[in-house]
């Protein structure tokens, strides 16, 4: 599979190539039609399955990448609702070793989901707008 711009440079997935024309997929839609070889131009900037994954918010992709598992998220999801908390409370609140708790959080500041905070004199974090947006965006999906 391959991605293809049309001539107003929307981007699509080519599905099957015929003499005249080319099935091609919305990313965004996942709708399939019909159009004109004439009018499509072979995008090699763009990997298929890059154009496929552009149709997931970029906020909801990079907490995918950056969590692991449901422990990592939900952490995440808790600094959504609940933060900017302490480490100390973050420590205190949740099953996590100091380790593995550190761990997860450098991650979330390396991926930009998180910033630190002040927390009643207490070094502490909280959730960046991207990952506001992005459990907003996880949410509306259940």
């Amino acid at each position: 599979m391959r991605t293809v711009r049309d001539e107003a440079g929307e981007r699509y997935l080519l599905v099957k190539r015929s003499s005249e024309s080319s099935l091609v997929r919305d990313p965004d839609t996942g709708t399939e039609r019909y159009l004109p070889n004439a009018d499509l131009t072979v995008d090699d900037e763009a990997a298929a399955l890059e154009t496929s994954a552009s149709a997931v918010p970029a906020s909801v992709r990079r907490v995918l990448t950056a969590t692991p598992n449901d422990r990592a998220l939900g952490l995440l999801v808790e600094l959504v609702d609940r933060g900017p908390l302490a480490v100390r409370t973050l420590l205190d609140a949740y099953d996590l070793c100091e380790s593995d708790l550190h761990g997860l959080l450098a991650e979330f500041r390396a991926a930009g989901l998180i910033d630190e905070a002040r927390v009643a004199g207490e070094r502490g974090y909280e959730a960046t707008a991207t990952t506001r947006d992005a459990v907003s965006h996880l949410r509306a999906a259940d």
